[in-house]
């Protein structure tokens, strides 16, 4: 990238929230690599920091790697972790968390701290907001329909009954507003399935495992996979690309494989198990009857699948990455075949240790 289109300065300060996760760790090598200096990598209390600490060992003699320890539910940790920076690229979320408010607490309160903790000191240039495909609500369109960054997001995110997906939409909300209200300069990144060593489980959007048999959901759709390396080289450039204040990029890569053609190549690469296709139809009715019955029972039966979730996941889709090729100069540095290889070989590791 040519250094009059950069925002910043190698010297300049950049925080990293959630620095020592699957996309974190990967970003701050990303940022080193490519000549940024003076990183804060803002890490909870109890994360496992070895990649960090390792990268900031190798790193020691030409850049400042500072591991600040705190909570993003504590104003004064914000703060201080704000101060003086240019650039916050927040990737820390609530995932896995099942209960709504403590996806809210987790994801939208501690955004808010941030955002707050910005204006106080005033010298911030771009808050990238990390969020996820999971936003978009994907009904009311044709099948194939392309699935770009002009389509609609969910609003009714509780309806969906999925805390993540609630939080990241609840998330954007409140970054879109405090651009809008108080000037604050942001970009929102959307990844799809992030997916390469150190995350190896097998996306829902294929299927789910239950009682022993995999239940293939996904059939003949395309998956939006992205390289954890390609997510982290996207997600730099949204910070550091200047004219692009107030965009939404969508992160995947090129060559998707339908999610049929995905579980053949794991089967034959990591290990072989029973599974089950069930045709689109199908899944959408009992998806439906899901939804009805856990609204019968008021609540008894925990609406894990509705009709929402359906069109979010296994809704025939074809997805789009022009925007960030054209807007941001991005090109997918490792090819879908390499990723996946890198990937099957850390899924193979796994299955034979367990």
């Amino acid at each position: 990238m040519q250094s009059d289109t950069l925002l910043i300065s190698p010297d300049d300060l950049i925080l990293i929230t959630g620095a020592a996760g699957f996309i974190g760790s990967r970003l701050v090598e990303n940022l080193l690599d490519g000549g940024y200096r003076n990183l804060r990598c803002f890490a909870r209390p109890s994360s496992a920091g070895g990649r960090i600490e390792a990268l900031s060992d190798l790193h020691r003699d030409r850049a400042r790697i500072e591991v600040f320890k705190g909570n993003l539910l504590s104003p004064e940790d914000c703060a201080a972790a704000t101060k003086d920076v240019a650039v916050i690229f927040h990737l820390a979320a609530a995932r896995g968390e099942k209960s709504f408010p403590d996806a809210f607490m987790n994801s939208v309160v501690t955004t808010r701290n941030l955002l707050e903790a910005s204006l106080l000191h005033g010298c911030l240039l771009r808050f990238v907001n990390v969020s996820s495909f999971v936003v978009y609500t994907n009904m009311q369109k044709p099948t194939w329909r392309l699935l770009d960054e002009s389509c609609p997001i969910e609003k009714h995110p509780a309806q969906r009954g999925d805390a993540y997906c609630f939080a990241k939409v609840k998330q954007e909300e409140i970054v879109t507003e405090y651009g809008k209200k108080f000037g604050l300069p942001y970009v929102i990144v959307r990844p799809g399935y992030v997916y390469g060593p150190g995350n190896e489980g097998i996306t829902g959007r294929v299927g789910i495992g239950t009682f022993g048999v995999f239940l293939h959901l996904g059939g003949s759709n395309r998956v939006p996979f992205t390289y954890v390396d390609n997510c982290a080289d996207a997600i730099a450039l949204a910070g550091l690309k200047q004219g692009v204040d107030g965009e939404v990029f969508n992160v995947v890569d090129d060559n998707l494989p339908s999610s049929r053609q995905f579980l053949r190549l794991y089967k034959r690469s990591v290990e072989r198990f029973r599974s089950i296709y069930v045709p689109h139809a199908l899944s959408y009715g009992l998806c439906y009857l899901w939804e009805l019955y856990s609204k019968w029972s008021e609540g008894q039966l925990e609406p894990t699948f509705n009709r929402r979730i359906w069109h979010s996941y296994w809704k025939k889709s074809r997805y789009s990455n022009a925007k960030i090729k054209m807007r941001l100069g991005w090109m997918q540095k490792v090819a879908t075949q390499d990723g996946f290889r890198r990937y099957f070989e850390a899924c193979r590791r796994r299955v034979q240790s367990a």
